[in-house]
């Protein structure tokens, strides 16, 4: 239930027809999706059995739960969709899983949050990723569900304080900004890349300065010469006429 002004998504807005390309992103993604409930399910049933905490039992219970009803619906899309989906965890997360099996108490506690943490962690951009760019209206309900779980699920196990927000990774930075165009700036700016397309090398500014001053030069020079004479003057003038 959301938070007084916090809205909840309408899932039910969002249509399961199957309809739509589905690319190997997609598929990608319904193997990630199934792939964390054969792990988590398992991982939330060990912490009934070798944590001490009655917290960590509960996000436990809870996480497992709920892995349980979005695997049936990844399932249910994958049937749909003609998407093939492994039977068993894969490499890392039979890692992850032999070493909750080896540890106990706090060990266990420890482990538990910060394989699964950093398991959301890397899950919740990926799943932004395809509800936003699939043209599959079954992956695009269940990104929008698998979000709303994830989001949860990130919720629980901060709830345990015990995750090191130090140690998780950091958001890469933003690409700087390109300057903006306008004004004196975007006119210097042509004008050397117009010079340096034409040489095919760079030129530098102190060299580019000289060569608009001599040229300016050069024009007030022959524009001078031109007006101070009658005869051009007039033949300019006949000459504006046709």
């Amino acid at each position: 239930m959301a938070e007084p002004g916090v809205p909840l998504p309408p899932n039910q807005l969002i249509t399961d027809t199957g309809k739509g390309k589905v690319a190997e992103a997609d598929r990608d993604f319904a193997v990630k999706v199934r792939l964390a409930g054969l792990w988590e399910i398992p991982a939330g049933e060990m912490a009934q059995e070798r944590s001490d905490d009655p917290r960590i039992k509960a996000i436990g219970r809870n996480i497992a739960d709920q892995h349980i009803v979005l695997d049936k619906m990844v399932r249910e899309a994958a049937t749909k969709l003609k998407i093939e989906l492994p039977d068993k965890p894969n490499e890392d997360q039979q890692g992850w899983l032999a070493e909750m099996r080896d540890a106990q108490g706090k060990d266990f506690d420890q482990i538990y949050i910060d394989r699964l943490r950093a398991a959301h962690g890397k899950i919740f951009p990926a799943i932004a990723t395809i509800r936003t760019s699939t043209r599959n209206d079954t992956i695009r309900k269940l990104a929008q569900r698998a979000n709303q779980f994830v989001m949860t699920h990130l919720t629980l196990l901060e709830s345990s304080n015990l995750v090191d927000f130090a140690a998780l990774p950091t958001a890469p930075p933003p690409n700087a900004a390109a300057p903006a165009a306008g004004g004196g700036n975007a006119a210097q700016a042509s004008l050397v890349a117009d010079a340096q397309s034409e040489s095919g090398s760079p030129i530098s500014l102190p060299i580019l300065g000289v060569i608009v001053v001599v040229v300016a030069g050069i024009a007030l020079f022959l524009s001078r010469n031109l007006w101070s004479d009658p005869h051009r003057r007039r033949r300019r003038r006949y000459r504006s006429y046709y």
